[in-house]
This record gives C-alpha cells, sequence and structure tokens, in this order.
C-alpha cells in the first residue's frame, strides 16, 4: 500500500515537475478559480430557498403553526419578531392549504366551528354556555373584519343585553358593540368602506343599531355616514373634493415635470403644487334680445295689417249774395247749393319681433382660487439664465390657472406664488448590491477562461506526448536500421574469412564445420 502511495507521488511530482513557474503559477490558479467555482455552484443548487408563509400572527397562532410544522418534519424560520414564519418555497403551497384547512389560525380568536369540537359529552351550564357563546361571536366577528380591505387586525367586543319575559320592547337595554381595528400601514378607508365595517357589525348581532356601535383605529374614530344614521355624513363629499384637489396638483406637477424634464432631467428637479379650489356650484340664466342682422335694425316681421277706406257724399257749399235781410250776418254768404266729397284712408301695421336668447349657463365642480409652484432644481443641471427663463415660464402657468379667481395677475403678484431655486441635490446611499447577482457573470466568465486554459493546456500536452512518441520511434527506428546494416556487414566479412580459409587452409575449415554441426 505505502508503495502504491509511493508510486503516485512520484507521479504527481513528475507531473508538476515537467512545467515551468509561469505554468505552474497559471494552473495553481485555476485550481483556485474552478474551486471556487465548484463551491459556489454546490451552494446555489443545494441551498433551501424559504417564503413567507404566514405573517401578522399572534403567539397563539405562531405556536399552533410551529406545532404542525414541527410534527409535519418542515423546517421553518421566524421573522420579525416571530409574528411570520418562512418555510421553503417548494412546499410553501401545501403547508398554506394544510394549515388552513386545520383551522390553526384564529388570530387569537375562536369561532363557532369551537363549539361543535370542544362540547362536553355531560352539557354546559347555561352561564358557561352565555360566556362562550359571546366569545365565539366576538371571534367570528373579528374573522370577518380582518378578511375585509385594509385591516391588519382587529379586536371585538360585544355586550348582549340579558332576556327577560317581564321587561317589554322600551325596558330591555340594547346590545353594544366596541371594535378596534389596526389598519395596514399607509391605508386609510374611505367612508363607503368605513359603513361597510358598521354593517357588517350590525347584520352581526341581534338588535344591535348604528348609533350604538363604536369603531376606532390607531389614527382616529371611524364615523358612519348620514346614510347610516350616523354623525359623519359630509365626510364623504370632503373624501371627494379631497381627491380632486390631489388630482388637480397632480396633473399640474406632471405637467411641469414633463416640459422641464427635457431642460434639466427628470432626475435633477423636484416639483411641488398646492391649490386651493373652490367647489360652490354655480348656475347662471341668460336672456338676450337680439336683433336681426342686415335687416336695419327691424326684427323679424310677425303680422301685417294694411287697412284702406274710401268715403264719398255730397254737402252744402256756400253762395249767394252776401247777407243783408234782418236774420243774416252781414259780410256772411248765406247757403245757397251743394256739392260732392270723395275721401280716402290708408292704415298700416306691422308687428316686429326680435331673436330671444335663453343661456343656461353651469359652471365647472370647482373653480381655482389660488394656486402656488415651488421647483427645485440641482445647481449642477442649470445656469442663472436658465433658472430666470424658467422661473418666468412659470409665472405664465401660474397666471393661465388663475385666470377666473379674480386676484391680482400682476408679474409682481405672481412671483410671490412662483418660487424656482438651485440646490446642490444629495445622493442617496447606494443600495447594497446582490453577491451572486454581481458576481454572477464573473464567475461565468471565470469558469469559461478556466475551462479555455485547461482546454488549451490539455491540448499542449497530448501534443508534446505526440512528439515524443514520433521521436521515440524515429530513434528505434534509426537503431534498428543501424543494427541491421551492422549485421550484413558483419556476415559480408566472415563470409570473405571463411572463402579465404577454405581457399587456403582447407584441413582447419573442415574442423570448424564439424565443430558447427557438433554445437548445433
Amino acid at each position: 500500500m505505502n508503495e502504491r502511495w509511493l508510486q503516485v507521488r512520484d507521479r504527481l511530482l513528475a507531473f508538476w515537475n515537467q512545467y515551468n513557474r509561469k505554468q505552474k503559477t497559471v494552473l495553481a490558479v485555476t485550481a483556485v478559480l474552478l474551486l471556487v467555482v465548484i463551491i459556489v455552484l454546490i451552494y446555489l443548487l443545494t441551498r433551501t430557498e424559504y417564503e413567507v408563509a404566514f405573517q401578522n400572527l399572534d403567539n397563539n397562532d405562531a405556536a399552533a403553526i410551529i406545532e404542525h410544522l414541527e410534527g409535519a418534519g418542515v423546517s421553518y424560520r421566524l421573522l420579525n419578531g416571530g409574528t411570520a414564519i418562512a418555510v421553503p418555497s417548494a412546499v410553501a403551497d401545501r403547508v398554506r392549504v394544510d394549515v388552513g384547512a386545520q383551522g390553526l389560525i384564529q388570530s387569537g380568536s375562536i369561532g363557532f366551528a369551537e363549539l361543535s369540537r370542544s362540547s362536553s359529552a355531560l352539557g354546559m351550564t347555561d352561564q358557561e354556555f352565555r360566556v362562550r357563546y359571546r366569545n365565539m361571536l366576538n371571534g367570528e366577528i373579528q374573522q370577518l373584519l380582518e378578511g375585509m380591505t385594509g385591516v391588519q387586525r382587529a379586536k371585538v367586543l360585544v355586550t348582549l343585553p340579558e332576556e327577560s319575559v317581564f321587561l317589554n320592547q322600551e325596558e330591555r337595554e340594547r346590545a353594544l358593540a366596541s371594535v378596534r381595528l389596526t389598519l395596514k400601514p399607509g391605508f386609510r378607508p374611505t367612508q363607503e368602506q368605513i359603513d361597510s365595517y358598521f354593517n357588517l357589525v350590525k347584520t352581526s348581532v341581534p338588535n344591535l343599531h348604528i348609533e350604538d356601535i363604536t369603531i376606532t383605529s390607531q389614527y382616529e374614530e371611524l364615523q358612519p355616514s348620514a346614510r347610516l344614521l350616523g354623525a359623519g355624513g359630509s365626510s364623504g363629499v370632503a373624501d371627494t373634493q379631497m381627491e380632486i384637489r390631489r388630482q388637480f396638483e397632480n396633473d399640474m406637477k406632471r405637467n411641469i415635470q414633463t416640459f422641464l424634464g427635457r431642460i434639466v432631467g427628470i432626475e435633477n428637479m423636484v416639483v411641488s403644487v398646492a391649490a386651493a379650489l373652490n367647489f360652490d356650484r354655480k348656475v347662471t340664466q341668460e336672456q338676450l334680445v337680439q336683433p336681426l342682422a342686415n335687416n336695419d335694425n327691424r326684427g323679424i316681421v310677425v303680422s301685417e295689417q294694411n287697412t284702406m277706406s274710401t268715403f264719398q257724399g255730397t254737402d252744402g257749399q256756400p253762395g249767394g249774395v252776401v247777407g243783408t235781410g234782418q236774420t243774416d250776418i252781414p259780410n256772411y254768404p248765406a247757403a245757397g247749393g251743394s256739392g260732392t266729397t270723395v275721401s280716402e284712408e290708408t292704415s298700416s301695421t306691422i308687428n316686429y319681433d326680435y331673436n330671444r336668447i335663453i343661456n343656461n349657463i353651469e359652471y365647472g365642480p370647482y373653480r381655482v382660487m389660488d394656486l402656488a409652484v415651488s421647483v427645485a432644481i440641482d445647481s449642477g443641471a442649470v445656469t442663472p439664465e436658465s433658472l430666470a427663463n424658467i422661473e418666468q415660464m412659470l409665472i405664465q402657468f401660474v397666471r393661465t390657472q388663475l385666470a377666473e379667481s379674480g386676484l391680482d395677475l400682476s408679474n409682481q403678484a405672481l412671483a410671490e406664488r412662483v418660487s424656482v431655486f438651485a440646490q446642490e441635490f444629495t445622493q442617496p446611499p447606494p443600495e447594497p448590491a446582490n453577491f451572486f447577482a454581481v458576481w454572477w457573470p464573473a464567475l461565468l466568465a471565470g469558469l469559461a477562461a478556466v475551462g479555455a486554459v485547461a482546454a488549451a493546456m490539455a491540448y499542449r500536452r497530448r501534443r508534446q506526448r505526440r512528439l515524443a512518441a514520433e521521436a521515440q520511434a524515429l530513434a528505434a527506428a534509426q537503431d534498428e536500421h543501424a543494427l541491421e546494416l551492422e549485421l550484413i556487414r558483419n556476415e559480408n566479412m566472415v563470409r570473405r574469412q571463411l572463402e579465404h580459409l577454405a581457399k587456403t587452409k582447407p584441413e582447419d575449415f573442415v574442423s570448424l564445420l564439424r565443430t558447427w554441426l557438433v554445437d548445433e
């Protein structure tokens, strides 16, 4: 055994010593890189990927899930102070289904399903049943609330009145419910969602009224809308108006960023927009009277009446001798004959009318009352001249938005609403890079380089071995040919000597032949 190890060591030393110092360095580096690549590949291919399967757990639920995982032989990790449990990704879906099927997640509450599982064969007293029923009712409502949008955790306390046959409907106490919700970070419920919380609790408890429900969150007390006979009827309108204002500010901000993004770059500026909107509705009715165009300001002929009449008759004419009688007026002619009279009367009545225009004007849902714009630009991306031009552009932008506000729109007044300044931006700290994401291409390149070097060295060794074998074969052939020539040369010399011996000394030649025959 020792001789075999010595032979292996001698072969390794012979293999190592056949290279020069440079080749030995390349071989050593190649071996180290191969070892590193093999270790990394083994780690990546054999490591267990964990996935968060359960989160936001309380102590009881976490303990029940851990007991189930240990009994099933599934590895796990506790995260976030024991409120989250991660399991291998390969079995995460199966574990979720198993835990859900067994009802291990109760969120610190029990439901009506617990009544059938823990029922006693001996029964229970009425008081015990009432206590357990109230706890299970609280648990059911809690589980329902935790399934609502935005609710992370809920705690419910329901107070049920005692039933009595001696009390009428007015004298009986009413049920009460107190709910504390823990909302998810960053979530703010709308009024419709708040009403859904109240409705869920109301319909889960008999004889429970909306005004007897109290729901609070970690931020404030939630109020129902007027539709549910609560005190928060106007909050729905307020939420809508706030959403419109936020949408308007975001649109203005997006417009400014789109314009300045090509000038200074979107990453080199910060834009802030604050707006004051008036949501008062305004309806105006206009009644306009206008004449027709190109009609001498007359209007439209509605009716026209033309009347013409002719009169003809006879009447007395003055004549005779100027009065001289007793009954005559001096110097006045007396009637002394008759005449014919003809007259015509023409009348025209034309009724005109004008254009009557009635405009019912209903203004938009809001009106911009005031607007302020602030823009901070990286000092390295803008010059003072560009800064002044940007400020003028923003002043024109604000003037357009405030055109119907009734405010003073002079440059001096608008300059107080527009702020543009240059400031050196602080670079955020670089995020820690993932080791494998950064070094994976390098490892692949190193592996390819190692493979190329190993292939080149293997080809070189095969070539050297082939050349050495060819050289040895050529040398052997040359030695064999030389030996053959020497043998031929010796045979010729012996033949000549034997011929000379046979001619000069026949007796000695015969004796020599006899000796050879005896030896054979």
